[in-house]
């Protein structure tokens, strides 16, 4: 038996597969990441401004290997690739949300959810009021004018009631979870990527798998009914 097959080598080992959304809730969920926030512009800090997660991982990549001291301690209980994760999250561009999406995205993977983009919700006309009284519940209605009308051979004025009514959940609030949840789904193709590119994942290898980009769009046919000939 070689001395390879006896002792292998620690980077031989096989590093589990998980799709991005898999890896965020492991590192923020499970290991408890912390994204690295920007310090405030007045602060009294004594030890200085330090250094961002971003700059570490941009040194590790240079020297090829893992930098001891910085922010993190060795003793932390926070594995180190939840720690890379963490600064790919918080390196998001303002393109694509910047800070705001990686507190959402840190959020969400922490809570094991993905954002709500309203399912099944459809838009359905109903009065803007209602009111109940002995005689059950009804919808309320507001003068909105007069009419002459001919009645038993008198002309007589007639008041015109209508029912104001409304759209819920309104079509802009269905159109603004969707555009939230486009949003989100954009920002962790970006994290995907850059974790893979970063090559600095040591036990974890991240797969294309993606949440599906529009939930709520129809499915082909093929995909509803299968493939069989009708």
């Amino acid at each position: 038996m070689s001395i390879h097959a006896r002792f292998p080598n620690r980077s031989s080992r096989i590093r589990r597969t998980l799709g991005v959304q898999q890896v965020l809730e492991w590192a923020f969920r499970t290991e408890k990441a912390r994204l690295e926030l920007p310090e405030p512009p007045d602060s009294e800090r004594g030890d200085g401004p330090g250094f961002g997660l971003e700059y570490v991982l941009m040194q590790r990549a240079a020297l090829g290997c893992r930098i001891d001291g910085g922010r993190y301690k060795p003793d932390s209980s926070t594995h180190e690739d939840a720690e890379v994760i963490a600064a790919c999250v918080a390196g998001l561009p303002t393109s694509l949300g910047g800070l705001r999406m990686a507190i959402r995205i840190a959020e969400l993977a922490r809570a094991g959810m993905t954002p709500d983009w309203m399912p099944g919700a459809v838009p359905r006309c109903v009065p803007v009021e209602m009111k109940r009284n002995q005689h059950g519940e009804r919808s309320i209605t507001i003068a909105v004018g007069t009419v002459r009308v001919l009645s038993r051979g008198k002309w007589r004025t007639v008041e015109l009631r209508a029912c104001p009514v409304t759209f819920s959940p309104h079509p802009d609030q269905i159109d603004a979870a969707h555009r939230h949840y486009e949003r989100w789904w954009l920002a962790l193709g970006w994290v995907r990527e850059g974790l893979r590119e970063g090559g600095m994942l040591r036990s974890i290898e991240v797969t294309d798998a993606m949440p599906k980009r529009q939930p709520w769009a129809p499915r082909p046919r093929r995909e509803q009914f299968g493939n069989e000939p009708c």
